[in-house]
C-alpha cells in the first residue's frame, strides 16, 4: 500500500508514472550550495547547503525562498550543559514527520568551543578515530525554529522516520552504527552497530524493519525494529549507497557506488532480480507514489535518470549539469527537485 502521505495526496485519476516524462520547469539560482533537498509533501522543500555555509534554505512549490535557517545553536539550551557557547553545525539530509509539522536535519559535526575533533570532510574514518559526535535538529516548519537538538554518533548522515511516526533512524558514518530516537520523548534510545559506512535507510510500510545501505562492502543490514537485532543480506553489489522501498514493501532498490547503477532486490528471497545501468556514481533516489518509476541522480555523469521499476528499463537520461547530488519527489505536484553541488536547484515536472 502507498505510504500515509501518498494515500492522502494520490488521486485515482493520476496517470501511471511510467507513462510520463520529466520536463524542466524551473532553475533556481540563489545563495545556495545545495547538498540535499527534501519535500515535506505539505508544500515546503528543505535544502541543506554546503556544510561550511551553515544554512538550510526553505522554498515553496513555486520556487520562492521562504526562509534561511542558520545552524548555530547553544547545546546547553537542549540539555547538554557542558557546551554553553555558540557552535555551528553542518547540515546533511532532512526527513519530515508524516504530518509535515517537523523537519529533522542531520548535522555531520559541530564546529566551535568544546568540539575539537570534527570528522574529516572526505569521510574516511572508523570508530577507533574518536571523532566528535554529531547532532540532529528538529525544526518546526511553521516557525522555522530549532526546537530540539539530539547528540548521536559520529558523522550522522542519512535519516528516516518510521511510517507510524514512532522512531527516527539515523546512520552514523564514522561510528559504523545507527541511532534510534524515540519521537515521543525526543531521546536516543539505542545505537546499533551495523558495519562500515552506513548511509541510506529505508523503512517497511509496517514500521517493523529498516534496511541500511553500507558503502563499506557489498552487503546491507536489516534492522528489526521490534527487538533491534541486525541481520545481513550479502551480495547486493559494490558499495550500496542509497536505499528505497516500493510502496508495498516487497522490493528494495539500491544505488551502487561501484556499480554505476541501481539494483532491485526481492525481499521475499533476498535476491537481486533486476538492475539498470544509469551513469557514473549514482547517489540519491526518489520514487513515484505508485511505485512504477524510480528517479535518481548520477553525480559524476551529471545526469538524472528515470527508471521503470517493472523491468528496470531506463526511460529517460537527462543532462542536468555538474554534480547532481540530491533528489526528491513532491506527490501533489509531480515535481522532481534536483540539487546540484555546488550550483542551482533544477525543478522538473513529470507529465
Amino acid at each position: 500500500m502507498p505510504s500515509p502521505a501518498a494515500a492522502l495526496l494520490m488521486s485515482p485519476d493520476d496517470p501511471p508514472s511510467d507513462r510520463l516524462r520529466l520536463r524542466l520547469r524551473q532553475v533556481i539560482i540563489g545563495a545556495n550550495t545545495p547538498k540535499s533537498v527534501e519535500s515535506s509533501q505539505h508544500g515546503l522543500f528543505f535544502v541543506q547547503n554546503n556544510v561550511f555555509r551553515h544554512t538550510m534554505t526553505v522554498y515553496d512549490r513555486r520556487g520562492r525562498r521562504v526562509k534561511t535557517i542558520q545552524d548555530a545553536i547553544r547545546p546547553s539550551v537542549y540539555g547538554y550543559s557542558k557546551f554553553r557557547k555558540l557552535v555551528r553545525g553542518g547540515p546533511v539530509e532532512a526527513a519530515f514527520t508524516p504530518d509535515g509539522r517537523y523537519a529533522w536535519v542531520t548535522q555531520r559535526a559541530m564546529y566551535g568551543p568544546g568540539f575539537r575533533k570534527p570528522p574529516p570532510q572526505l569521510g574516511v574514518c572508523s570508530p577507533a578515530d574518536g571523532y566528535d559526535r554529531g547532532f540532529v535538529y528538529q525544526i518546526d516548519t511553521r516557525t522555522f525554529r530549532i526546537r530540539e537538538a539530539i547528540r548521536l554518533g559520529s558523522l550522522p548522515k542519512d535519516l528516516a522516520i518510521t511510517p507510524d511516526g514512532r522512531h527516527l533512524l539515523v546512520s552514523n558514518w564514522c561510528s559504523y552504527d545507527v541511532s534510534v530516537v524515540d519521537l515521543a520523548t525526543d531521546r536516543e534510545i539505542r545505537r546499533v552497530k551495523v558495519g562500515k559506512y552506513p548511509r541510506g535507510i529505508a523503512v517497511t510500510p509496517d514500521s517493523r524493519s529498516a534496511y541500511i545501505a553500507m558503502l563499506g562492502g557489498s552487503r546491507i543490514a536489516r534492522l528489526d525494529l521490534t527487538d533491534f537485532r541486525v541481520h545481513y543480506i550479502p551480495g547486493v553489489g559494490g558499495a550500496p549507497r542509497d536505499a528505497i522501498l516500493d510502496p508495498r514493501g516487497r522490493y528494495l532498490y539500491l544505488t551502487l557506488s561501484l556499480g554505476d547503477g541501481v539494483v532491485k532486490l526481492d525481499l521475499r528471497t533476498n535476491k537481486v532480480v533486476g538492475r539498470a545501468q544509469t551513469g557514473d556514481d549514482p547517489r540519491s533516489m526518489a520514487m513515484a507514489p505508485d511505485g512504477r518509476s524510480l528517479y535518481l541522480v548520477n553525480y559524476a555523469s551529471g545526469t538524472v535518470s528515470k527508471v521503470r521499476t517493472r523491468d528496470m528499463r531506463v526511460l529517460q537520461t537527462i543532462k542536468a549539469g555538474r554534480h547532481p547530488v540530491g533528489i526528491t519527489y513532491d506527490i501533489e505536484t509531480r515535481q522532481v527537485w534536483v540539487s546540484m553541488y555546488p550550483g542551482p536547484l533544477r525543478v522538473y515536472i513529470d507529465r
